[in-house]
């Protein structure tokens, strides 16, 4: 075998032991995850964001951007259900580059997965005990979401993944909403497939245990574009793909159906300031339509201080600036979320 065996990490089970959460905070969270199912199982009609960095890399700027964040929806509570996103995996492409704080909770240093697992647990439960948020993470790795399964209330698993089939049966024994997302090239029977899999019990073997899931009927669709045989981006948050996707549910079954709609990745070519028309397209098209008003649950936005992105160099980064794909920065989001409150 061509592995160098470094170390055997703490399970779970240890690092929570090491770094607890309070009875007073999971109460917390347990009624934040109350009202986000219920807007997913239709009780609620407010409007969710899941909004925040492409990645979270540095500790500070992160908490100070959910710290704005607190107070916005403080001002919007009666609309909207903000869920930060602190996304600690990175997928690549191609495997190189940053792959988030999980493996490099210093970008600037080597990997180190210890520290990384200590990094992401202290900024998850910094943003719940300093702000009352639980928040979102992609599950880009299923064996290791249960570090962080005591804090999240959402779970994204990414284009790459959502063929997985252990990704697939991860989210059937999930309590909190897992969105799927539409592959790279925008196969929605994958998508789908991957969402009726999440509602269905399993059995299957999970960190060296035989379990058996309940299901999760609380899986559901994100749409983030794909790109086309030519190698184009290709948007599919319109109206008529948004009324498809309602047909796509009827035909499926599913109970609770829903999405919530990326405005990043291939829906915007990556061009981030292009989010917020996408985002008012989405309203306008809910607006025109009660079937996708009840479809779409909220958008999936990316955002943080500072307009754009960066190269990291020896001088040093840019405060509050993405290192992987641009973000909105934090004055258009403010205005943008307000906006949104108005008009949803």
């Amino acid at each position: 075998m061509n592995m160098n065996f470094l170390r055997k990490l703490p399970i779970p089970q240890e690092i929570k032991a090491q770094y607890p959460l309070t009875e007073e905070l999971a109460a917390v969270k347990a009624s934040r995850d109350s009202e986000i199912r219920d807007v997913f199982t239709g009780k609620s009609d407010k409007f969710v964001l899941v909004i925040g960095p492409c990645s979270a890399d540095f500790r500070e700027p992160v908490l100070e951007y959910i710290s704005r964040l607190r107070k916005v929806q403080d001002q919007v509570k009666d609309k909207i259900i903000i869920i930060p996103r602190i996304y600690t995996n990175k997928p690549r492409t191609t495997g190189d580059g940053y792959k988030g704080m999980l493996h490099q909770p210093d970008p600037n240093t080597d990997a180190d997965m210890l520290k990384g697992i200590i990094a992401i647990r202290d900024i998850h439960r910094a943003a719940l005990s300093d702000y009352g948020f639980s928040c979102a993470d992609e599950m880009l790795y299923p064996d290791n979401h249960r570090y962080l399964s005591d804090l999240l209330s959402y779970i994204a698993v990414g284009a790459r993944s959502v063929e997985n089939q252990q990704h697939r049966l991860t989210a059937s024994g999930l309590d909190v909403p897992v969105g799927m997302k539409n592959p790279t090239g925008g196969d929605l029977s994958i998508m789908m497939n991957a969402i009726t899999a999440g509602h269905h019990s399993h059995t299957f073997i999970y960190r060296g245990w035989e379990v058996k899931s309940s299901g999760n009927p609380l899986t559901h669709a994100i749409l983030r574009g794909y790109v086309d045989l030519g190698g184009r981006a290709v948007a599919n948050y319109h109206y008529e793909d948004l009324r498809n996707l309602c047909e796509v549910y009827a035909k499926s079954g599913l109970e609770n159906p829903a999405v919530i709609v990326d405005t990043n990745h291939s829906n915007s070519s990556k061009m981030h300031l292009e989010q917020v028309r996408i985002a008012r397209d989405i309203l306008h098209s809910c607006r025109q339509n009660g079937e996708i008003r009840r479809l779409v649950k909220g958008l999936m936005i990316e955002s943080y201080l500072i307009d754009g992105a960066q190269k990291l160099s020896a001088c040093g980064p840019v405060y509050g600036q993405s290192i992987t794909d641009p973000c909105l920065g934090w004055e258009k989001t403010e205005a943008l979320i307000y906006e949104i409150a108005d008009t949803i």
